[in-house]
């Protein structure tokens, strides 16, 4: 994107959504924080990585509609403007996932640059991207996939479900970002782990919250995201919660996310500047 003051290039920011476990809520979480920047008037664009296209489904793109998808552009048949589809959703775009994705993880063991097929196709679009975010949608997994995101992305952002085992492996997700950042990508930061599946009704809720904000500190975004009947209806319609239902308190909660990281982001730029 063009800086209308210096008139350079504003390479987009990237962050990946990574959590290798299951039902944590980062597909939603990718979906909705996505829709929620948009309609803070930022250009974003989803890539979908994980094999079972949700955050594609999320977004009302059809199977059939997924030709040029983040598998081609991995594999460099496409690039991520050939790739990119507009959603109804105004200034978001998502790079579809289908199921030939799932067949990459070996595919790319016999690639050169393996874990940096991503992040080459994004320096080849930083130039003309009209992104000011790219939101990549990890696999629930800590395979080639999600390298290749951890080695493009600028900062890492973990959905963390406020269930009994939430901290249970994340330490292995910690561990392996700072391998990423020694080895890969000397700047991949945590920008922060986001709580999801809140329930006030459920002491144990406000019992990991509080275990997590310890181990975490101020990492830990003040935004929860709650259990919400409407957020778990949203994407069998195709749609974000936020244009399914705005008023549900699901999608007030990701609107207050995409404030805050926003934010934070609009902090961490300045004390760059800064420095």
């Amino acid at each position: 994107m063009l800086d209308g003051q210096t008139n350079q290039v504003v390479a987009p920011r990237i962050l990946a959504i990574v959590n290798q476990k299951g039902g944590v809520g980062k597909t939603t979480t990718a979906v909705n924080l996505a829709t929620a920047m948009a309609a803070c008037k930022k250009k974003v664009l989803v890539i979908d990585l994980d094999p079972q296209g949700n955050a594609s489904t999320g977004f009302g793109v059809p199977r059939k509609g997924r030709d040029a998808d983040s598998y081609a552009v991995l594999i460099g048949e496409a690039t991520i403007a050939e790739a990119a589809i507009e959603t109804p959703v105004p200034g978001l775009e998502v790079v579809p996932a289908s199921s030939d994705l799932s067949g990459a993880e070996i595919e790319l063991v016999e690639m050169d640059h393996r874990e940096f097929r991503l992040r080459e196709a994004v320096v080849r679009h930083a130039a003309t991207s009209p992104y000011d975010y790219i939101l990549i949608d990890c696999p629930p997994s800590l395979g080639l996939l999600t390298l290749n995101a951890l080695v493009a992305a600028d900062a890492v952002l973990v959905p963390l479900q406020c269930e009994f085992y939430a901290l249970e492996g994340l330490s292995q997700l910690v561990r392996t970002v700072e391998r990423v950042r020694k080895a890969l990508n000397p700047g991949l930061e945590i920008q922060g782990v986001v709580l999801t599946m809140y329930d006030r009704r459920n002491n144990l809720s406000d019992q990991v919250a509080a275990d997590v904000r310890e181990y975490f500190g101020d990492v830990v975004y003040r935004t929860m995201i709650p259990r919400n009947v409407r957020v778990s209806e949203a994407p069998s319609y195709g749609k974000p919660v936020i244009v399914y239902d705005m008023a549900c308190s699901g999608s007030r909660a990701y609107i207050s996310l995409a404030r805050e990281v926003l934010t934070r982001e609009s902090t961490l730029a300045a004390n760059a500047f800064a420095a």
